[in-house]
């Protein structure tokens, strides 16, 4: 079911109602769903005003890059 999901996937409709953006999202690391919630955090306390969104997007990069670093993707 979840590769058929993942076949089928519409970039160019990537949601039941109309939306103004395209794109689909599928990243196939095991580390991605830890940064996602990361990420979404970080942005959620930006959107609620607990942080700016400079300091949200800056973390979120710090973050990234930590964990990308920690699994090998970058030296």
């Amino acid at each position: 079911m979840t590769l058929a999901s993942i076949n089928s996937a519409d970039p160019n409709n990537p949601t039941v109602d109309p939306v103004p953006y395209t794109g689909v999202q599928f990243v196939a690391i095991p580390e991605f769903a830890g940064i996602a919630t990361n990420v979404g955090q970080l942005f959620s306390a930006a959107l609620a005003g607990q942080m700016s969104a400079a300091d949200a997007l800056t973390q979120a990069q710090d973050a990234t890059l930590r964990d990308m670093t920690r699994a090998g993707y970058i030296k």
